[in-house]
């Protein structure tokens, strides 16, 4: 059913790779998605993609004092070799801070510019450079919030799941360095268009936060790729997944031990099109929009 679909997807859905290096030197990457809207390279993807990177930010006067302090110890040669590690020992700060941080997207050498985020609508754009379209490739069309949403319809999720990315972290360079060449396989997942989903409204513009819901979940590498239907066209953008409890707790055994275990229904959330449309004319970026 969604063959030609996932094919079409394919060209317009790419990865982002996340990677933070703590003070504690540990490097950590995640996976997320990023949909292509047009020939000028801007995007769409989720914002709380960003959630590592806004730590990252809040904490960089801390590191900075840490980093000079480090070094003027270091530097210090009045200090013996027992003193200099008691000195740094002694050294306050949270070893789970962001020291560094990258975002990779898609490709080597590109960066995302003029960034524009809705947090509270879970949304960002932004401009990829450089930008050369590949040959053949298609852009997304969106799906018209005023026209046929008819709950029931079936839709498809891509995206970059299963994948983990070990990077480490070059200190002459000041850069992570991703393992070889990096090709996540995109995998697609079905699921039914069940609710609209109502999420306040925003402070900054009055108009109602929509998420489109689906009784498949979204897997981890999925956020920010696209929700399509049978024709491509776009009609959410992966932001989360909601645990919904069944009201039942089947009892099992473990190790000798009887214990129960709550059971949940799993389903997606999206980016509802009328809150990606809305947002997408707000910034005056171009995308095709769907007749019907």
């Amino acid at each position: 059913m969604f063959s030609s679909a996932v094919s079409i997807a394919s060209s317009f859905t790419r990865p982002v790779i996340i990677s933070a290096r703590r003070i504690d030197g540990k490097v950590s990457c995640a996976i997320g998605s990023f949909v292509v809207l047009n020939e000028d390279g801007w995007i769409v993807t989720v914002a709380h993609l960003w959630q590592s990177y806004f730590e990252y930010k809040k904490h960089e006067d801390a590191v900075k004092s840490y980093r000079e302090e480090l070094s003027r110890i270091e530097q210090d040669e009045s200090l013996s070799e027992k003193k200099r590690e008691k000195l740094i020992t002694s050294l306050e700060i949270d070893k789970g801070i962001i020291q560094n941080h990258s975002f990779w997207w898609g490709e080597d050498g590109i960066v995302l510019k003029d960034i524009r985020p809705y947090p509270e609508g879970d949304i960002v754009t932004g401009r990829l450079e450089p930008f050369n379209k590949p040959k053949g490739m298609r852009f997304p069309v969106i799906k018209n919030p005023d026209m046929n949403l008819d709950i029931g319809t079936s839709l498809c999720k891509l995206g970059y799941p299963f994948h983990k990315i070990k990077a480490s972290f070059d200190e002459q360079r000041g850069a992570f360095i991703l393992p070889g060449k990096i090709t996540p396989a995109l995998f697609p997942m079905e699921g039914l268009f069940t609710r609209h989903v109502i999420a306040g409204k925003s402070k900054r513009t009055g108009r109602e936060i929509k998420f489109l819901e689906t009784s498949s979940p979204g897997l981890m590498g999925q956020s920010g790729g696209p929700i399509f239907d049978t024709k491509a066209t776009i009609w959410a953008i992966q932001s989360r997944t909601v645990h919904f409890p069944l009201g039942f707790s089947p009892k099992v055994k473990r190790r000798g031990q009887e214990i129960e275990e709550n059971q949940f229904l799993n389903v997606g959330w999206g980016v509802h099109p009328e809150t990606v449309v809305s947002f997408l004319n707000d910034n005056n970026i171009s995308f095709r929009m769907s007749n019907y």
